[in-house]
């Protein structure tokens, strides 16, 4: 006998060839109790087992849930992923004062379908569009043409999709994103796959004697593959990527906002300092007159670590508070390292050992954070010992990856959350739980942490990492721009003075400008040679936190990244070009071209344009867009709409500001970033072109801005019939913050 099954859409058809040898010959009786049984035996068993080895077209009816925000779910969804875990609820009126744009792409051309208990996707692709995003890279800007396992990691110096932030968004060059909410490893072709019903028929090459046959033949499609079955799916319109990264930013809880302290200059002691010598080092930066804002302890501060107390060492620190108090006075605020595995000797294990994973890290507890047992447990404890006493916020380490420093992907949770998910979701955990003690204490906070992801972008973390490439970091900065992440090139060493210089100078035009010595104790002032530079770019950056301060400002209530890639500028028309691949038998054996990108100079803001130089160049060409650029120093006409080369000496970094450009800075040196210090205020202007700007004010500690109390105060540039430039500043609304003292124009152009 032979039963078959097809379905009217033809998406499943189940053959089950189930016989009895002499099957008539049996009694009737038998025949229908076989034939009752083997029925029940298909319905039952086959039919389920056919419909997961056979695709299900999803049909995807999408909703809108917000001014050019569409949110679809295929097949089951996970209950468990990015914004139910942040928890962060979208900033839905802001997204709703951007303007209306229609669905950006062709519905038809969106597909999904539910195979082997996973859900297949596909996006479309146009003739040049360009892809960026899709996790935090080193390397590479552009995604399109590259192969990705989006999995949470230690950054291993490739750029497959392994990294501190996998974030599984991208943005196009058409003014659209595309959000995949599943906190699985999700893989990722982008525009690799070649389809036979491509709507680019194929065009079939002899290797042998084509000059222009490709090892990777034209793709229309980004094809992803969730190992789960289901995915709630999120399309962002534009028109431009800027405005579609800002609804993804906005809908994710807007940007993070700083205490206007956490934008000053930091320095990590090495791992053992006592209290007296951490404060020896504060004067000595002072003694030097340079900068300080934060200190930063390293593992040495708590009574054990690897795994970690989170109490403090009564040998190194008998006196934590009268520590913390002592820094406070001088200006500087402690933040505290820490990573996630509770040591047995720590005075929480008892209660929460059994809110702990089935498997330990250096012999330390893994806390599930999907309990809120262990987030009451564990944040009662640092209230206790650290924010009750003044510390200003973490560094939280280790919670990214590298296989052998991590949990397994066997690894039992309480939550029974699998630990794939786990791995994905644990940074992003952490901040929440950190950030949610600090708010309850009306207290901004500004930390590190090695591992976040999508629906993080409103927790006040920057990441860091071990790797130490310069070029790469900066690379990595404009990446971080694509897809909500903070992201600082910190300092830690050099070799040289050049080098200690050239990346002082990136990580002062960074969301986070720090100087780690906590392995080998240097200092800024540990090249003397280029002693005086180094303290007039950190004074620089002192300078520009009115500036910096309202980037983050914009960054939380209309969400555009503070520092930006040049993709995101509007007008910047520059595109990826690619070079002709030599064919190499043993290098290249396709002959495969290299694509040259725009990875090594980035926007602060709609005004500052950053060009770094590297080790051992004295030159650079900087790429300028559309309108006139000026010379940030010396206000002089740089360029318009053109390519220059620039070689400004070791002594400066070439920075940019666009014709019309207002630079807010502070004038006083040393700055006070205390709450309630007043700095008077220079504003530079750089142009011709009349203009104005919108400057942010509130106290820069607490979160009284929530509840309105913040000012944007018009800075508006007009000329008159001579030409003659003149600037005014709005006055603060009555009872609305007004922390600037004098307030004066430089006219950097005239």
């Amino acid at each position: 006998m032979i039963t078959i099954f097809s379905f009217l859409n033809g998406d499943i058809l189940i053959m089950a060839f189930l016989r009895s040898y002499n099957f008539n010959l049996l009694p009737a009786m038998k025949r229908r109790t076989l034939n009752n049984w083997l029925l029940i035996f298909l319905l039952i068993v086959l039919l389920p087992l056919s419909a997961r080895l056979h695709a299900q077209d999803q049909t995807l009816l999408w909703t809108k849930h917000s001014s050019g925000v569409w949110i679809v779910r295929a097949g089951k969804p996970e209950a468990v992923n990015f914004t139910s875990i942040s928890g962060v609820k979208p900033k839905q009126d802001a997204i709703n004062r951007m303007p209306e744009v229609e669905f950006p792409l062709p519905e038809n051309e969106i597909k999904a379908a539910v195979l082997d208990g996973k859900t297949y996707l596909q996006f479309p692709l146009e003739v040049g569009e360009q892809i960026f995003g899709l996790g935090l890279n080193f390397k590479t800007v552009e995604q399109r043409g590259r192969i990705l396992r989006l999995h949470m990691d230690h950054y291993g110096g490739q750029d497959n999709g392994r990294n501190h932030a996998p974030v599984p968004f991208y943005v196009s060059s058409k003014g659209y994103g595309v959000f995949i909410n599943s906190a699985r490893y999700i893989d990722i072709w982008v525009g690799t796959a070649v389809l036979k019903d491509s709507k680019v028929p194929m065009n079939s090459k002899d290797r042998n004697t084509s000059k222009t046959w490709t090892a990777q033949p034209y793709s229309d499609n980004i094809s992803v593959l969730v190992p789960a079955e289901g995915v709630e799916i999120m399309i962002f319109g534009g028109p431009t990527a800027l405005d579609a990264v800002s609804r993804f930013n906005l809908f994710n809880g807007g940007g993070c906002l700083p205490p206007k302290w956490g934008l000053g200059f930091w320095h990590r002691t090495p791992t053992l300092y006592s209290d007296s010598l951490v404060i020896k080092e504060v004067g000595e930066f002072k003694k030097h007159q340079f900068p300080l804002s934060v200190i930063g302890l390293e593992p040495g501060w708590q009574s054990k670590s690897y795994p970690c107390t989170y109490e403090w060492d009564r040998g190194r620190f008998p006196n934590p508070a009268k520590f913390v108090a002592t820094l406070k006075d001088l200006g500087v605020q402690t933040n505290l390292w820490m990573n996630p595995y509770i040591s047995p000797e720590s005075e929480l294990i008892q209660k929460l050992r059994p809110f702990t994973a089935s498997h330990t890290v250096w012999s330390g507890y893994i806390p599930d954070y999907g309990l809120p047992e262990v987030n009451n447990l564990i944040g009662n404890h640092l209230r206790k010992h650290q924010l009750d006493i003044g510390i200003s916020g973490f560094k939280m380490d280790e919670n990214d990856g590298f296989d052998n420093w991590l949990w397994p992907d066997v690894t039992r949770f309480p939550s029974g959350i699998p630990a794939e998910k786990m791995r994905q979701l644990y940074g992003l955990m952490m901040q929440k739980m950190t950030a949610q003690l600090f708010h309850d204490q009306n207290k901004r906070t500004y930390g590190l942490v090695r591992a976040s992801n999508a629906g993080g972008v409103s927790f006040p973390y920057v990441i860091y990492n071990d790797y130490y490439s310069h070029r790469d970091f900066i690379t990595a900065l404009i990446n971080s721009s694509f897809i909500g992440v903070l992201w600082t090139p910190e300092v830690r060493g050099s070799a040289t003075a050049e080098e200690w210089l050239r990346r002082m100078q990136t990580v002062c035009f960074s969301p986070l400008a720090m100087l780690n010595a906590w392995s080998d104790g240097t200092k800024p002032w540990s090249f003397p040679e280029v002693e005086k530079q180094v303290a007039g770019v950190a004074n620089l950056r002192m300078q520009l936190i009115p500036y910096l301060y309202t980037c983050f400002a914009e960054y939380a209530f209309y969400g555009r990244p503070p520092m930006r890639a040049m993709n995101l500028l509007d007008g910047f028309t520059a595109k990826a070009n690619m070079v002709e691949g030599k064919l190499s038998s043993t290098g290249n054996p396709y002959g495969e071209a290299t694509r040259k990108e725009m990875k090594d100079q980035f926007m602060v803001g709609d005004n500052l344009l950053v060009a770094p130089l590297f080790t051992g160049e004295s030159e650079r060409k900087v790429v300028l867009p559309k309108g006139k650029w000026y010379d940030f120093y010396t206000g002089q006409l740089a360029g318009e709409a053109e390519v220059i080369t620039v070689a400004p000496g070791l002594d400066k970094i070439p920075v940019f500001v666009r014709d019309g450009g207002i630079i807010p800075m502070f004038e006083s040196d040393p700055v006070s970033l205390k709450k309630g210090s007043k700095n008077n205020l220079i504003i530079r202007f750089y142009g011709k072109k009349e203009t104005s700007y919108q400057l942010y004010d509130d106290d820069g500690e607490s979160f009284d801005y929530e509840k309105g109390e913040f000012s944007w105060r018009e800075i508006k540039v007009t000329s008159d019939k001579k030409g003659k430039m003149k600037g005014v500043v709005a006055k603060a609304e009555k009872g609305k913050p007004d922390n600037f003292g004098s307030i004066k124009f430089i006219f950097k152009s005239e």
